[in-house]
């Protein structure tokens, strides 16, 4: 049964993720693919869609994947799955134990986990820019550019660097995925 299979699925990412919803995407990508429930290009369709939608990404990702498969009562166990294990995580931490950070062995498990989290988020996000702008899913994919792929990601580079030269600060996430929609309607139809 398609609802059990996505509350399972959901249940082990979010019990196995660190690192937040960035940190779980790898995780997803993998667990989707591996069922066949999207295509890579779907999963990026959706990985966007979590990004520019309230709420974490992980969360909204469970959300649309168990959407795709099972509708509105497979959204729900996809999402259930994803945030049960943090929730009684938490839960434990809040209700059992006070001053957690002052343990060595806590702040040395986070040090230890830390790096592992950052090669996870790197390798996801070079795994969706290389299959993005190039082409290049597996090792043996032919490269196929995709040029306006490519002008929206050096406007964007460029914009950030200008603004934070500017500003002294980053720009809003969400000035940045209303910019890169808008030059996706210009670029996308003409090149």
């Amino acid at each position: 049964m398609i609802y059990f299979k996505l509350f399972l699925t959901f249940l082990e990412i979010g019990a196995v993720s660190f690192g937040g919803g960035y940190g779980m995407i790898s995780l997803i990508r993998e667990k989707v693919l591996i069922n066949n429930w999207m295509t890579e290009s779907e999963l990026l369709n959706v990985i966007a869609v979590s990004e520019s939608t309230p709420g974490p990404i992980a969360v909204n990702m469970a959300t649309f994947v168990g959407s795709t498969q099972g509708g509105f009562f497979g959204s729900f166990v996809a999402t259930l799955g994803v945030v049960l294990p943090s929730f009684i995580v938490i839960l434990v931490i809040a209700v059992f134990i006070r001053n957690l950070m002052k343990y060595k062995g806590v702040n040395a498990f986070l040090g230890g986990i830390r790096p592992c989290i950052v090669g996870l988020i790197l390798a996801t996000a070079l795994t969706m820019l290389l299959g993005n702008l190039v082409g290049i899913k597996t090792l043996s994919s032919s490269v196929v550019i995709n040029l306006p792929g490519i002008i929206i990601f050096a406007i964007l580079i460029a914009s950030s660097l200008i603004w934070k030269k500017w500003k002294h600060k980053a720009p809003s996430p969400i000035i940045l995925i209303l910019i890169s929609a808008v030059l996706g309607m210009i670029f996308y139809p003409i090149l």
